[in-house]
């Protein structure tokens, strides 16, 4: 089940496949229809923000599998 936030600039989402040690970024709905994404252990820091056109292109991409080699150990 993701987790729920709540934040003072809006409800902020955890992922349901987030690790126990907090390693997980959180998502929101923002002022002026973007999208905020931030590190869920430095709630206080940066949020990258991006519009729904470049969200949508980036879930696109998620779910064809486009980013699926990036983080692995590359020999």
């Amino acid at each position: 089940m993701a987790g729920i936030v709540e934040a003072p600039d809006g409800m902020w989402f955890k992922s349901s496949l987030s690790f126990a040690n907090g390693n997980c970024v959180e998502v929101s709905d923002l002022p002026g229809g973007r999208i905020g994404v931030r590190n869920s252990r430095e709630r206080e820091g940066p949020v990258l923000r991006f519009t729904s056109d470049e969200w949508q292109a980036f879930l696109g991409g998620v779910r064809k599998g486009e980013f699926d080699d990036f983080g692995r150990i590359r020999m």
